[in-house]
């Protein structure tokens, strides 16, 4: 089920819903360097999930990346009490239900400073999502901020896609750019994002790119 994508990255991918479209979704694994994992935007919780990230070493931190990836981090929290659970500040008023420990902005958490980057994106305040860069594989983290499809089942999907110029390329959707509140921050975030020496960039949603990441950024975040 978790697939490595890199020598200490390993990714999940699931069937996923998002209004009327079959999306998918995909959680990624990052082994820090004492062995700890880093558990970004984690899926619906299983015992056979479970096993297998438990093969890989003791869960350190499980990251909500965003205002909307937060349905099963509360399972994940209650099966590893002594993870620190990461999120944007604003997720407290959306889930006052939901523990957490640490709040994402732009400067990593020193558990992760050393091998993971992040940058927030300001100007979408009902997203707050944080990209991160791992810089050993040069492996970028991308939640709902674009889609990466080159196939769909779907012709419902693959219409949303093409009207917004995401069709089988990395992209930003209609959905995220009609959530921009402030052009001029958003870019000014994106900036710190288009530094990172990019080969790999993992979407939650769409197909991995595995080569090339750095230009697909550039093109993908045109838009933006």
């Amino acid at each position: 089920m978790l697939r490595p994508v890199s020598e200490d990255v390993h990714v999940l991918t699931v069937g996923f819903r998002m209004g009327l479209f079959e999306v998918g979704g995909r959680m990624t694994v990052i082994r820090l360097p004492d062995g700890g994992l880093w558990v970004h935007s984690p899926v619906r919780f299983s015992p056979e999930v479970r096993a297998e990230v438990d093969a890989l070493g003791p869960v350190r931190f499980l990251v909500a990346p965003n205002l909307f990836h937060h349905l099963a981090v509360q399972d994940w929290a209650a099966a590893y009490p002594d993870a620190k659970v990461a999120a944007p500040a604003a997720l407290r008023r959306k889930r006052p239900d939901l523990r957490i420990d640490l709040e994402l902005g732009d400067a990593p958490d020193a558990g992760w400073a050393g091998v993971i980057d992040q940058a927030f994106i300001r100007g979408m305040p009902k997203v707050d999502e944080v990209l991160f860069f791992h810089r050993p594989s040069r492996t970028a983290l991308v939640t709902d901020l674009a889609f990466n499809f080159h196939r769909a089942d779907s012709w419902l999907l693959r219409a949303y896609l093409k009207l917004s110029g995401g069709w089988q390329r990395l992209a930003t959707t209609l959905t995220a750019r009609a959530l921009m509140k402030d052009k001029a921050a958003v870019r000014a975030s994106l900036d710190k994002v288009l530094a990172w020496d990019v080969e790999r960039v993992v979407v939650c949603h769409g197909d991995v790119v595995e080569q090339g990441g750095k230009k697909a950024l550039v093109d993908g975040f045109a838009r933006l």
